[in-house]
């Protein structure tokens, strides 16, 4: 099965920040069915803070049975800020399964004092399959402060991905519910994926802890 990227817009997942601050933060989701460790970083290049560079860097392992689907990837993005809400992305993307590819893209973000919405259309070159790909990546976030230190918190991402623009090659939609207690996230989180032209489905249920550094 030729896969493209699984979690290729992971550099966005929970970590947005539309105010564009440098900041480092790590996160964990773990379960019966599978593990997922990421690191992502986002630092200005310029004093204006109209270039940013992202790091991601994230490792996914499956249980025993399904470990054809475990992958390590490495994703640098300089995005251009154009204005407060949209920005331009252009990114190398490393893929233990899929290699490398070259990636271009366009963000959407609105805030407000407790939602965040984003929008990222992407199309893609995969350099192992020779051929382009487009990718749509949607995140949702609502906060509810209850003191100045504690907040619940509703996350949920959903991604697709079209090999040559026709053919499905990945999708997944997650949901995390949980509390921030003085910067430290932790809660319960589900997982729906399906990989290739006819989607194979896995489901995994976890907990996950959030830390900015």
């Amino acid at each position: 099965m030729k896969r493209i990227i699984i979690f290729s817009s992971y550099l966005i997942i929970g970590f947005i920040n539309p105010l564009q601050a440098q900041f480092t933060q790590v996160e964990l989701f773990s379960g019966f069915d599978k593990t997922d460790f990421t690191l992502f970083s986002n630092y200005h290049i310029n004093k204006s803070q109209t270039l940013n560079l992202n790091t991601l860097t994230f490792f996914q392992k499956f249980k025993k049975e399904n470990q054809e689907f475990d992958e390590i990837g490495i994703q640098p993005t300089l995005f251009w800020n154009i204005t407060k809400n949209i920005a331009l992305g252009t990114s190398i993307y490393y893929n233990s399964f899929a290699g490398f590819s070259e990636r271009l893209s366009a963000k959407y973000t609105f805030k407000s004092s407790r939602l965040i919405f984003v929008l990222i259309p992407t199309v893609a070159y995969s350099e192992q399959t020779d051929a382009s790909y487009a990718e749509v990546f949607v995140q949702i976030q609502y906060n509810k402060p209850l003191n100045d230190n504690i907040s619940l918190w509703l996350n949920g991402q959903l991604l697709t991905i079209w090999n040559e623009f026709y053919q499905h090659s990945r999708s997944f939609q997650q949901l995390r519910v949980g509390v921030s207690i003085y910067q430290h996230q932790v809660g319960l989180g589900i997982d729906f994926d399906q990989f290739g032209p006819q989607p194979i489905e896995k489901i995994a249920f976890g907990i996950y802890y959030r830390k900015t550094l």
